[in-house]
């Protein structure tokens, strides 16, 4: 019974951290590093993120810099960013590649606030159809006579502790995010 409760918090937690992740890669108006982390760059032969091909930084609120360890390798990032789904065109002046944020407007805004809305949602879905092959499975194990209905009780119970947990939890970061991009 521990390793199917242990199972589905485990599987809940890795449904909030990839809700997390998605989140840091939305664009918000703001020069944030994390929208490169998708992105990878063939290498020599390897494909490579951009993160561990050069120095990435911030240098004003809305211009995110990109200076590569090795120089051959600027116009691979370039090419890149530009492929990607970022939006933005990055300036190569031959040594560094800069990227400007350009300021969302109040439509764009509440399109990002629905989308992380609707990320959010899914996440809770996900979380509650681990609790779902959770609950059933404490079930199976009644039936089978490998626990008893008072130690299935218990569990179903602890089971939805932690989902309400993790449900609180995805609410607390869908709502920082929208909260983000709506004061930007």
């Amino acid at each position: 019974m521990k390793t199917v409760i242990k199972g589905a918090d485990d599987k809940m937690t890795k449904s909030v951290e990839h809700l997390e992740n998605e989140f840091a890669g939305i664009r918000a108006g703001r020069a944030n590093p994390s929208v490169l982390d998708k992105l990878t760059v063939d290498y020599y032969g390897t494909p490579t993120a951009i993160n561990q091909l050069a120095a990435v930084s911030v240098t004003e609120a809305r211009t995110l810099t990109i200076q590569p360890w090795d120089k051959s390798v600027l116009r691979g990032i370039e090419k890149a960013i530009q492929t990607s789904d970022i939006g933005i065109n990055p300036q190569n002046d031959g040594t560094v590649i800069r990227m400007i944020f350009p300021p969302l407007t109040e439509d764009r805004r509440k399109e990002i606030v629905k989308d992380i809305a609707k990320m959010g949602e899914d996440a809770k879905i996900a979380v509650r159809s681990i609790r779902r092959d959770a609950m059933e499975k404490l079930k199976a194990m009644k039936k089978s006579g490998d626990i008893t209905e008072d130690e299935q009780k218990q569990g179903e119970k602890k089971i939805q502790d932690i989902t309400d947990n993790h449900i609180k939890n995805i609410d607390k970061a869908t709502e920082k995010k929208q909260k983000q991009i709506m004061e930007i």
